[in-house]
C-alpha cells in the first residue's frame, strides 16, 4: 500500500507491550504497511528507541520512547529508463552488467532515477515482477561509489537460484581496492560482525562483542607504496559497506572513502586532488565474479578490468614510489 504522505510517528512503550518485537509493535501502530516495507524503514535507520538504531527483531522495554519517520512510498512500478549498460554475459536467464562508480544499484530515499535497475528493466523488459517490484532481477547490489560486476535475474527460477547460492555462500567475489597506509601483512583475514551505525543511519560499524551480524574478508596484498596498499579481497559474507568498514577497522581505509575516513590521513601521503575526485566514488571495485548457471548447472567465472579511474591512481603512484617502498 502506498502512503499518503510522509509522517512521523512517536508513542511510548507501555508495560502491557514490553517484550514484545519491534516490528511487530510497529505493525499494529502503522496498520497500513506491510511487515517488510516496516523492516525496510528500521534497516534504514529511520526508527530509533530511546535515540538509539535498533534491529527489526529488537524486543522492547516499558517506558522506551519509539520514533519513526515514514516517508512516502516510491510507486510501485518502476519506468524503465533506456540507460546504456556495459553487459559482460547474457543468456534467457541471467544479466551480468559491469557498474559504473556513480550509479545507484536500485531506488532508495537518495535517488530514484538514473539506476541500475532502471535501465536492466529498459535493456529486458522481462525482468518485471522478477524478485520486488523496486528492484527487478536484482540479485545483489553494489555501492554507489562502487564499480564492477552485479548479477541480474531474468526469470523468478533464476533468481531464487542465485538468491540461494549467494544464501549458502558459494558465488565468488573478488575485489580490487586501494587503501591508505602500507599494510605490512601479505594476506589476512577480518572476521567482525557488522551493525548499523547507532550514531549515523548511513554508515555501518564493527558491532559491540555478541551483537551484529559476522562478516568476514579475506585479503591479498598485490602491490604496496608508500602510504599507499594495491589490495585483493574476497568476501565470505556479503554485508552492507563490508570492504569498506572491515579495512577501515584495521586502519586502512579505502581511498575515496569519505564516509569511512578515506581521506588522506594527519601526517599521511596526499594524492593529487585531480585524481581522487576523478575516482567518482570508493576505490573499489569488483573485479571477479563466480557462481553457478541457474539453468545449466555450470560454473560461470567472469572478470572485469580495474577501470581507468583506479588504475591512473596506481600508475601515478608507480611513477612516483617503487614499488614495495615502505
Amino acid at each position: 500500500m502506498t502512503d499518503v504522505a510522509a509522517r512521523r510517528v512517536a508513542a511510548t512503550v507501555g508495560a502491557a507491550e514490553a517484550g514484545r518485537r519491534l516490528d511487530l509493535w510497529l505493525t499494529g501502530r502503522l496498520p497500513d504497511l506491510s511487515r517488510s516495507r516496516i523492516k525496510t524503514l528500521v534497516d534504514a535507520g529511520l526508527v530509533r528507541v530511546d535515540g538509539a538504531l535498533p534491529k527489526p527483531s529488537y524486543r522492547l522495554k516499558a517506558g522506551e520512547r519509539v520514533e519513526a519517520e515514514v516517508p512516502p512510498s516510491p510507486d510501485d512500478e518502476m519506468t524503465a529508463e533506456p540507460i546504456p549498460l556495459a553487459v559482460i554475459f547474457e543468456d534467457a536467464h541471467v544479466l551480468v552488467v559491469d557498474k559504473p562508480a556513480g550509479m545507484v544499484t536500485h531506488p532508495g530515499a537518495g535517488q530514484l532515477t538514473g539506476t541500475l535497475a532502471a535501465a536492466a528493466l529498459a535493456h529486458a523488459p522481462g525482468i518485471s515482477g522478477v524478485g520486488g517490484p523496486r528492484r527487478p532481477g536484482i540479485v545483489h547490489r553494489l555501492d554507489k561509489g562502487t564499480s564492477g560486476l552485479i548479477i541480474l535475474a531474468k526469470t523468478q527460477q533464476a533468481y531464487e537460484s542465485l538468491t540461494a547460492q549467494l544464501g549458502r555462500r558459494t558465488v565468488s567475489r573478488r575485489y580490487l581496492c586501494l587503501a591508505h597506509g602500507a599494510l605490512r601483512s601479505e594476506e589476512g583475514m577480518v572476521d567482525a560482525a557488522l551493525a548499523r551505525d547507532p550514531r549515523s543511519r548511513v554508515r555501518m560499524a564493527v558491532a559491540r562483542a555478541g551483537t551484529g551480524k559476522r562478516a568476514l574478508t579475506r585479503f591479498r596484498l598485490l602491490e604496496r607504496f608508500r602510504g599507499f596498499t594495491y589490495l585483493e579481497c574476497r568476501l565470505e559474507t556479503g554485508r552492507t559497506h563490508q570492504i569498506r568498514v572491515h579495512l577501515a577497522s584495521i586502519g586502512h581505509p579505502l581511498v575515496g572513502d569519505d564516509t569511512y575516513g578515506g581521506r588522506a590521513p594527519r601526517g599521511g601521503t596526499a594524492l593529487p586532488a585531480e585524481l581522487v575526485s576523478g575516482l567518482g566514488g570508493v576505490a573499489l571495485h569488483a573485479a571477479g565474479l563466480s557462481f553457478v548457471h541457474p539453468a545449466t548447472g555450470e560454473t560461470v567465472d567472469l572478470a572485469s578490468p580495474l577501470p581507468n579511474r583506479i588504475s591512473r591512481i596506481l600508475s601515478h603512484l608507480r611513477t612516483r614510489h617503487e614499488p614495495g617502498e615502505a
